[in-house]
């Protein structure tokens, strides 16, 4: 029972932080935000206790090996052997892959696929959060194709949407985790918090953006993803599809070098002037938010840091300091901040994703920008539910 009011508390300390920075809030529909806290719940201890879903995930993370292999060989040609010397591995591994993934989303829409799976899904989805069948399907996507290549699905409707949905859709982004890097979290963090992070992640960034960012779509909106120019040749396409990948990968990489620099410019004059981090500064500052996540209170100093981590840096970072700390955690600990860590809510993300849009469409890049700490602030709340709600069930 004490768990159960601890989780209330937190709950309602969520939707304070929510309204904080909230808008129309006459447009929040409580039913559906009730009904996705429910099934996320059962969802979390159904996931805790099942290994049909884990060799779901480890299926498609295998599949997407598969692809990145594919990928490595175009880079391979290109750049020599430094990908088997693992020099530049962020830009070699993880961003070069985005041109072919690229090439394989066009392939896709030219042939009607996707815009037939967004049908399918966003439909079903959207029954159960009241969003848009776009934002619905968007979630999954994100998953499945990357928080970068995602955008490139949606190139040709991005400048039609609104900022609103703008945000929606990057928000999402910067709240779940790649299908592609799953396998990678699998080999530093138990693989079943891992699991239960990208089912949970899903949900949560539903319920957090129904309250943060409420708004009513009319339109049909997945007619606007299937309206293309039929006149386009095929190897047309491909080569435009090619090009939008590479152009990503280009911005997204001058983005990142930017912002990871500044980061730690601000570290070291915090530093210097006060003989604390930026970093360790708010790991005091997310000391009570673990707290209310169900970490014990004597360790939640410990774990606010690594959280701290992650916020500055990235989940890498936060994940490897994680490691060097796990004897001294608890398992129910270890499981929470797990579940926290598995998703891109940083400040590196804000230059990934205004990166990839921006490279895609100049003016929804430069709203994205804009709200920038807006959306690391709601992507942030997306992981800190996800986190009460595991320490609810673990």
């Amino acid at each position: 029972m004490s768990r159960i009011l601890h989780f209330l508390m937190t709950l309602a300390i969520l939707v304070m932080f929510v309204m904080l920075v909230g808008r129309d809030r006459k447009s929040i529909r409580v039913r559906f935000i009730i009904q996705m806290l429910a099934i996320e719940i059962v969802l979390a201890y159904g996931f805790l206790n099942s290994q049909m879903g884990l060799g779901l995930v480890q299926g498609f993370s295998a599949l997407f090996d598969k692809l990145l292999g594919f990928a490595a060989a175009g880079t391979d040609f290109v750049f020599g052997n430094m990908n088997q010397q693992g020099l530049a591995f962020f830009f070699l591994n993880v961003l070069c892959p985005i041109v072919f993934i690229s090439a394989l989303i066009g392939i896709l829409k030219h042939i009607r696929v996707l815009p037939f799976v967004i049908r399918i899904i966003g439909t079903v989805l959207s029954k159960i959060n009241g969003m848009g069948k776009l934002e619905s399907f968007n979630a999954v996507s994100a998953l499945i194709l990357g928080q970068s290549e995602n955008f490139i699905a949606y190139k040709d409707i991005l400048g039609k949407l609104s900022e609103r949905r703008m945000y929606t859709m990057a928000a999402t982004a910067m709240s779940t985790v790649s299908m592609s890097i799953v396998g990678a979290y699998m080999t530093m963090l138990a693989p079943k918090y891992v699991l239960l992070a990208i089912v949970l992640n899903m949900f949560s960034t539903f319920i957090v953006l129904s309250m943060l960012n409420p708004y009513r779509v009319d339109e049909e909106d997945l007619q606007m993803l299937q309206a293309e120019d039929e006149r386009q040749g095929f190897f047309e396409m491909l080569g435009e599809y090619i090009l939008a990948g590479f152009k990503v990968v280009i911005i997204v990489s001058a983005m990142l070098i930017g912002f990871i620099a500044l980061i730690s410019a601000v570290n070291a004059l915090f530093s210097l002037c006060f003989g604390i981090s930026f970093q360790g500064l708010l790991g005091y500052i997310f000391f009570p938010f673990a707290w209310m996540m169900g970490v014990p209170l004597h360790e939640a100093l410990k774990v606010g840091s690594i959280m701290a981590t992650k916020l500055v840096s990235n989940e890498f970072v936060a994940m490897i300091d994680l490691q060097k700390v796990a004897s001294e955690l608890s398992p129910r600990s270890m499981g929470i901040l797990s579940v926290f860590l598995v998703s891109f809510a940083n400040f590196s993300s804000i230059g990934i994703v205004a990166g990839a849009i921006k490279g895609l469409n100049e003016d929804q890049g430069k709203v994205v920008s804009r709200y920038g700490l807006k959306l690391v602030y709601g992507s942030t709340l997306v992981s800190f539910l996800s986190g009460a709600i595991t320490g609810l069930v673990i």
